[in-house]
């Protein structure tokens, strides 16, 4: 199936965990097929890195991140920025992350989650690659870290998975960052989520699954994979009430504004 110029990008996924070893080249015939032009696969371990290149490497219009999510962030003092930084020279390496701060499950202590953190956006200043931000109950000390980490040189930013308040969308807004919906989004539970985006600007929001984990209504429950982005992306047009082709080549523009390593479908 030829995909068509309104297509969709799954911002952030995960195509190396063993959830898609049994089916992995159906998952991404089924994304092609669903007018899913491009995914991003995102690095959360150290050891997986190579592994996540390998498959950006292997297959067209597939990229990848580098980096150590903050639940694994007790390994930071093997984690070397230069390591990062030559990683990420890859041609197919498009950001850096996924990182940030979840105080809610703290498999990490907050030290080292945020030392992981600040190393992250050294790179990120470095090579100017967006930075893939998680933030779970630490909205206060993830937009105070961004800040003034900002004054000292600026760097691209992405929340993915948003889930918080206004204060830290406008704040991280006013910093040029994007904010990355997930299925999340269509939850009959998430009201208080869908007040917060009414009031982001559509020229900042990106659509993502976060697969194999958040699949979207109709499909919560599921194991979530980069296809069902597109049921996001179609309950997110009739929220801001626009035509679906419209919204769809939005959030793909936007995709390109902030991924600038990124190169458009031919």
């Amino acid at each position: 199936m030829e995909i068509e110029s309104s297509y969709l990008v799954d911002s952030h996924c995960h195509l190396n965990f063993k959830d898609f070893e049994d089916d992995f080249d159906e998952v991404i015939k089924r994304a092609k097929d669903s007018n899913v032009g491009i995914m991003v696969s995102i690095s959360t371990e150290l050891d997986e890195i190579d592994q996540i290149i390998n498959i950006a490497d292997g297959l067209e219009n597939i990229y990848c991140t580098v980096g150590v999510h903050p639940h694994s962030s007790n390994i930071q003092k093997k984690l070397n920025e230069s390591y990062l930084i030559e990683k990420a020279s890859n041609p197919n390496v498009i950001g850096i992350g996924e990182t940030g701060l979840d105080f809610f499950y703290e498999n990490s202590s907050k030290d080292d989650q945020i030392s992981s953190f600040i190393k992250h956006i050294n790179v990120s200043r470095e090579t100017q690659l967006p930075l893939i931000i998680h933030t779970r109950e630490a909205d206060d000390k993830t937009c105070d870290i961004l800040e003034h980490e900002f004054s000292k040189g600026s760097f691209p930013g992405i929340i993915h998975c948003f889930t918080a308040g206004e204060n830290l969308a406008k704040r991280v807004i006013d910093l040029g960052f994007y904010i990355s919906l997930s299925g999340i989004v269509t939850f009959k539970n998430a009201s208080k989520l869908r007040e917060t985006i009414q009031n982001i600007p559509l020229d900042r929001i990106l659509v993502e699954t976060d697969s194999p984990y958040l699949s979207p209504e109709p499909l919560r429950g599921k194991r979530n994979e980069p296809s069902h982005v597109v049921h996001t992306a179609k309950y997110l047009a009739n929220f801001y009430e626009k035509d679906e082709k419209e919204f769809f080549s939005l959030t793909t523009d936007n995709f390109f504004k902030i991924f600038k390593k990124a190169n458009r479908l031919k």
